[in-house]
């Protein structure tokens, strides 16, 4: 996507360099108009905004305005042509406290872009839209974030859009791809058709492989198997495949990638073609091919390379589990075609029941803070914004549903799943979708960032999906700062869970903290089935620290029924304690005083 952001006054530099750091905006300029010398200082490019985009209109896909409403349609009205062919454009008032989106609200994802920037910047975004007043799905661009893409007229898609405003019935006929859209709020009010059931098409829109439909979305889920002469050419492939499709009535959209024999790792022909179309190439060995039952076995292919099929063995094993063979092999020469190109290639195509676009996929692994929302970070939001299926443990969704929108998706799971969690986010952003993998606190303590990047470095880096860790704000840090300040100095933090830790491992650590004279946290210090682990860490403490050291027990920080208590290690109410509590024991110069836990830096020393 080709971004810029435009300030209109001498006002706009700091946004302008703030938004550059996102992933939305390529390069910043600034109107001529502005003070010149303020900006060439800050070195941010000036352009005399009409004469640039009569030059650049056609190349870009999101332009931001940082200036008034009025001057931007002004700078944009000579160039607007149609929704399917402007760039999106959005409006930012000089303190980014207004985020408008004004133009390309469904075709260029103007209006999501819109929502992640208000989180990151903590602005209000100005909705104009009937999709969001009404929590209508965007029917002409919500396919985008289940990894689909379109086809159909603009003309078609527009009147599905009207008609949904007038608050007539739409239907969707769904043959292929993922339905868990179908459980978004916004998604209730679509009437869903049945494979046999039929109505006027201008109210009906498609998800399905086939190119007969005027409306129609096209999930990645067909993989065509693949074998050629050695040195066919890329053009010959890509023109047999053409005719391919289009005797089966196939959407080139729904390919999902190639899948060959491994000898073919280095087929020009077919390695240039993916990589034109961004389809990646499954390679599999002729053991695993023959393996595969076919209706077509070769003998002479048997002899030649030691499988009896490449093509149709291909694509069922590329398809996966319950897969069907579409369209049996069929053999292209180079007689097929008036073209100089010679050579000749053989096409099977399967479906899959599962879309696979890991390149449009991403994963973002999310701490949402302790517990209520307004400690969750302004980077969380946005990402949270970003994507269209949140998963998570239901208390810490329930925790942050009120930012859900009305198109978004909520999975959720019990206590114990974290790896069902990581795994299902995995094959959803493997599916071309933005997930949100949602841990309490800050996901790199004791939360699902380390589990989840343990599994994506299973998966080969060319087809790992794109992932991203937002930190959050620590249990421990909520309950030091309202405690006072008891980690200004060194501090450590120790889960006194053995589930997944030897309790002989934890005991060396404490004993460590200990020898170091640490101030320690203590994480999931007891429960029901872990009743002695945390009265046998005091007692090794009691050991090393005196009986009076201050210890603050909080519970429910960030919540509604926090609280926090002080009491000496000596005097620990152990059955008060939950995995609701968090414990910071002080160290040798941390103090209690007026209420105020307090380990000293040493500055006043000095």
């Amino acid at each position: 996507m080709k971004g810029i952001a435009v300030g209109l006054s001498s006002n706009s530099e700091e946004i302008l360099k703030r938004l550059k750091k996102t992933e939305f905006i390529d390069e910043i300029y600034t109107a001529s108009s502005t003070f010149k010398e303020k900006i060439e200082e800050n070195r941010i490019p000036l352009i005399k905004p009409k004469k640039f985009f009569k030059e650049k209109w056609k190349n870009l896909d999101l332009i931001i305005f940082i200036g008034s409403i009025g001057a931007s349609i002004r700078l944009i009205n000579p160039f607007l042509t149609s929704k399917d062919q402007d760039p999106g454009v959005i409006v930012i008032d000089n303190k980014c406290s207004k985020i408008v989106p004004l133009i390309g609200l469904h075709q260029s994802n103007t209006q999501n872009i819109a929502f992640q920037i208000s989180n990151l910047f903590g602005g209000q975004i100005i909705k104009t839209s009937n999709s969001n007043d009404q929590k209508f799905l965007d029917l002409d661009s919500f396919g985008n974030n289940w990894g689909w893409k379109k086809s159909g007229k603009i003309e078609k898609w527009s009147k599905l859009v009207i008609k949904q405003a007038k608050n007539e019935k739409i239907f969707c006929k769904q043959l292929s791809g993922n339905t868990l859209w179908k459980t978004s709020e916004a998604a209730e009010i679509i009437n869903q058709l049945h494979e046999k059931e039929t109505v006027k098409s201008d109210s009906t829109f498609h998800v399905s492989i086939f190119e007969n439909h005027e409306t129609t979305w096209h999930p990645p889920v067909l993989w065509i198997g693949i074998g050629c002469e050695r040195n066919t050419s890329k053009e010959f492939i890509a023109n047999s495949l053409n005719h391919f499709l289009e005797l089966e009535n196939l959407s080139h959209y729904s390919i999902a990638g190639f899948a060959t024999i491994d000898i073919k790792k280095n087929e020009k022909g077919i390695v240039e073609l993916a990589e034109e179309n961004n389809w990646p190439i499954k390679f599999f060995t002729k053991e695993n091919l023959s393996k595969e039952i076919v209706p077509n076995p070769s003998i002479i292919v048997q002899k030649e390379i030691g499988t009896p099929s490449v093509a149709e063995a291909s694509c069922l094993l590329a398809a996966g589990k319950e897969s069907k063979l579409l369209k049996e092999k069929i053999v292209f020469k180079d007689k097929d075609f008036s073209t100089s190109k010679s050579g000749a290639v053989t096409f099977a195509v399967a479906e899959s029941k599962n879309q696979y676009y890991p390149t449009n996929g991403e994963i973002h692994i999310i701490g949402s803070g302790p517990g209520d929302t307004s400690f969750l970070t302004n980077d969380s939001r946005k990402a949270l914004a970003r994507c269209t299926v949140w998963v998570g443990y239901k208390m810490y969704l329930d925790l942050i549903k009120p930012l859900k929108r009305s198109d978004q998706v909520l999975i959720e799971s019990k206590l114990t799943q974290e790896k069902e969690r990581c795994c299902k986010a995995i094959k959803l952003a493997e599916e071309g979708i933005k997930v949100a993998l949602i841990s309490s606190g800050e996901s790199g303590f004791y939360g699902m960032a380390g589990l989840l990047l343990e599994l994506l470095q299973k998966i080969q880096k060319r087809y790992r999906p794109y992932f991203e860790v937002h930190p959050g704000i620590s249990s421990v840090q909520l309950a030091a700062a309202l405690s006072g300040a008891p980690l200004m100095n060194d501090f450590c933090s120790i889960s006194l869970s053995d589930k997944l830790t030897p309790w002989s491992l934890i005991e060396k650590r404490i004993e460590g903290a200990l020898i170091g004279d640490f101030v320690i946290a203590l994480f999931n210090p007891q429960s029901i089935e872990r009743n002695w682990q945390l009265k046998s860490a005091i007692d090794l403490c009691l050991k090393s620290r005196p009986k009076d050291t201050p210890v603050l027990i909080a519970r429910q920080v960030g919540r509604e029924k926090q609280s926090k208590k002080f009491f000496t290690l000596n005097k620990i109410p152990f059955k008060a304690i939950d995995m609701l509590s968090i414990i910071i024991i002080g160290n040798s110069q941390t103090t209690l005083k007026d209420e105020i836990f307090l380990t000293p830096r040493g500055y006043l020393q000095n």
